[in-house]
């Protein structure tokens, strides 16, 4: 019996292996749309129930993905191109000018570090980030294309995700060698939690950018461009939307226009990073919790920031989505090897 289980076990590992080995460059991407579709089952299941139909279903989930995964990319990509074309390097020396011609002194407090200050700015070399900074932007639509690949796989993998993603949690729950009830603790945890990171992502992204372009607008810029960049601006922890706005106020000063610049900041700070961020946002994860989400859950926040900034730092882009999942995977099986312990299982 012993060697019939040693037999079947090296099967097992040799095939997994192979299995591994086989869809290795798809891993990641089958991870990401696995994710994605857990956070959108509850809309999903909220779509059949209107079109008696899985497949119609699964579709407008993967359509409404798409929408949000390639519109404001595309634009962004388009825009960018017109861009770097129409780019006044002119400015780059006015910029530099009005720096070095600031006169300005440190409150008494920090007066010993004038000199380090002073030698910043006087050997801040502006053209060279400036023309650095175009080449990543140029570089930008060079690589967009394998981007955009793994989104289109992405939304593929999604849909078939949505399909008979029901179905193979059921089989792998027939498998595992423990009651049903237990890995539903994991599966239920981990799907609660990535719908209200998900959604509350989201929605967090599209206010902030929308509070962004309307500002953006009234000044003369691409509001819809400016709001695209602030909402991805957004989801990096701590400096977030500061990389949209400190940049146009320095700009706006180079021009002269310091009152301009003056506003723009206050009302970045005050009704997007104050009102927005701080107060309308939790207002948004309880309202996710009480109507998007089959069970409502209680979300760390200090928790899952710390997981999304863990997230971006490893895996980049795709990180504010597999931080959290990895982080919440971990801590409901924590709670699972606590329950089972409790039965006397382990």
């Amino acid at each position: 019996m012993n060697e019939h289980r040693f037999f079947l076990t090296a099967i097992f590992l040799a095939v997994l292996f192979s299995i591994l080995k086989l869809y290795q460059p798809f891993l990641m991407i089958i991870a990401i749309a696995s994710l994605l579709a857990m956070a959108t089952y509850s809309l999903n299941l909220k779509l059949y129930g209107l079109t008696k139909n899985r497949h119609l279903a699964a579709a407008l989930s993967t359509l409404f993905l798409s929408v949000l995964l390639f519109g404001p990319i595309v634009y962004t990509l388009t825009s960018i191109g017109g861009i770097v074309n129409n780019f006044d390097f002119s400015m780059i020396e006015k910029v530099q000018t009005y720096l070095r011609s600031l006169d300005y002194q440190l409150p008494a407090p920090l007066a010993s570090a004038q000199p380090a200050l002073d030698d910043f700015i006087n050997n801040l070399n502006i053209a060279q980030i400036s023309s650095t900074t175009l080449s990543y932007l140029g570089s930008i639509g060079k690589n967009s294309a394998g981007f955009l690949k793994d989104m289109l796989l992405i939304v593929v993998f999604f849909f078939f995700a949505l399909l008979n993603g029901k179905d193979m949690i059921d089989y792998i729950k027939s498998v595992m060698p423990i009651d049903a009830k237990e890995v539903n603790i994991v599966f239920s945890e981990v799907t609660n939690v990535m719908s209200v990171v998900f959604y509350s992502i989201l929605l967090s992204a599209i206010l902030q950018g929308a509070l962004f372009s309307v500002i953006g607008m009234y000044f003369g810029y691409d509001g819809l461009l400016l709001g695209i960049f602030y909402g991805f601006a957004s989801l990096i922890p701590i400096i977030g939307g500061a990389l949209m706005w400190v940049p146009i106020c320095a700009l706006e000063v180079a021009h002269g226009n310091t009152t301009t610049a003056i506003i723009i900041a206050s009302y970045s700070i005050i009704v997007i990073s104050v009102i927005a961020d701080t107060f309308i946002k939790p207002l948004i994860i309880k309202y996710i919790n009480d109507k998007m989400v089959k069970t409502p859950t209680t979300v760390n926040e200090l928790l899952i920031f710390f997981a999304i900034f863990a997230g971006l730092t490893t895996f980049g882009f795709w990180g504010m989505i597999l931080g959290p999942a990895i982080t919440t995977l971990f801590l409901s099986l924590l709670k699972l090897y606590k329950l089972l312990k409790e039965k006397h299982y382990v």
